[in-house]
């Protein structure tokens, strides 16, 4: 079956969402409910977050993957840029990942495929293609962060040129599936 890829449109934000919550381990589900009214559907929340238009969260940094029309996968990324004037994240279970950035880098926020989709080299057709951009926006490389739970996933960057470099423990958290530490890994 032929794969094709191309850039998300705001249609997709429901499906981007979804595809966020696997590939986040549960961090996407908290973020959406610090945001969420109540009694508000968290995938609901996911997909007006990547509806929205010239933010760093939104389907305009997604490449989809789709087979006969249906969307099987997604990168997202976007450039990650020091911002001095930022202010500390203070909420317990996100600060630990507020140091752990490279500026000047293509930042790969999620990389998710559903299932039945994997180890067909999909994978890495989205890591060429972000390899691509961020040489064309002449940034210093690529990086991530993963779970050190996720080793498929750890040896798949590996594999593809990543190193860790830095890392920190996760806070437990019972909406957060993944416990121990977590990596920064970047690719030159």
């Amino acid at each position: 079956m032929a794969v094709e890829f191309r850039p998300a449109l705001r249609s997709d934000a429901r499906e981007i969402a979804r595809l966020f919550q696997i590939s986040s381990e549960g961090a996407s589900d908290y973020i959406w409910s610090q945001l969420a009214e109540p009694g508000q559907d968290l995938l609901e929340v996911g997909a007006a977050r990547y509806a929205r238009e010239d933010v760093d969260f939104s389907y305009q940094n997604c490449l989809i993957a789709q087979a006969e029309g249906e969307v099987i996968g997604m990168l997202h990324s976007y450039v990650m840029r020091h911002d001095p004037q930022a202010a500390p994240v203070t909420d317990p279970v996100l600060a630990p990942y507020a140091t752990m950035e490279i500026p000047d880098t293509l930042y790969i926020s999620s990389l998710a495929l559903h299932e039945g989709w994997r180890n067909q080299g999909l994978g890495k057709q989205f890591l060429a293609y972000a390899y691509d951009r961020a040489n064309r926006l002449g940034l210093n490389g690529l990086s991530l962060i993963d779970y050190a739970a996720n080793t498929g996933a750890r040896r798949f960057y590996e594999r593809h040129g990543f190193r860790i470099v830095d890392t920190c423990q996760i806070t437990p958290h019972p909406m957060i599936r993944v416990t121990g530490e977590a990596y920064l890994m970047y690719r030159p």
